[in-house]
């Protein structure tokens, strides 16, 4: 196997992209004072016997700056709807107009703002957590073909590219996470 050995760069680049994919999709879900359909992407509704997200029970708009809107294709899920919204955790009160729920978006004062802020800080730590986890995986690749006779110049080689792949995606989760913490802190 000694010059044989091929490390699936690919498959821990995708498995890294998925990391990062994963992260922002938890940061989207922060509320930051700006409205967004996508903060209602995590809640789901007790819809027919089952949990369905939000957006397969009605349509999520987002109108104006500080207002998201759900308009519910059934009349009969409206309370169901409006009862998931309050029990999510956002902290935005729903208002009923018929089969449209009004979210309006209250503005973040300065402790809630920090509170985001460290919660983003947190989901940065689980992505970089990941990646670095999947590093861990390409090395044990690398040792075990040193074992069965990867020269060391190969396996020099590989380990430099598994940690380039490492640093590239860890310095994109950073940028990520400064990215939304500048957004959060936007009064």
């Amino acid at each position: 196997m000694s010059d044989d050995f091929e490390l699936d760069t690919d498959d821990l680049t995708r498995r890294m992209e998925g990391a990062i994919s994963n992260l922002r999709t938890e940061l989207a879900s922060l509320r930051t004072g700006r409205a967004s359909g996508s903060m209602l992407e995590p809640i789901m509704v007790d819809a027919y016997g089952s949990m369905t997200p939000i957006n397969q029970v009605g349509t999520v708009n987002v109108p104006e700056p500080r207002m998201v809107t759900v308009n519910v294709w059934d009349k009969g899920l409206v309370g169901k709807v409006e009862k998931a919204i309050r029990e999510s955790g956002l902290g935005i009160n729903p208002q009923l107009n018929g089969t449209i729920i009004m979210l309006p978006i209250p503005e973040l004062n300065e402790e809630r703002r920090r509170e985001l802020g460290k919660v983003a800080a947190q989901y940065a730590e689980s992505a970089r957590v990941s990646i670095r986890n999947l590093r861990k995986d390409g090395m044990d690749q690398i040792k075990k073909a040193k074992a069965d006779g990867l020269s060391e110049d190969d396996q020099k080689f590989w380990e430099g590219a598994v940690q380039d792949m490492t640093d590239e995606h860890i310095k994109v989760v950073d940028q990520t996470l400064d990215t939304k913490q500048e957004e959060i802190m936007q009064v």
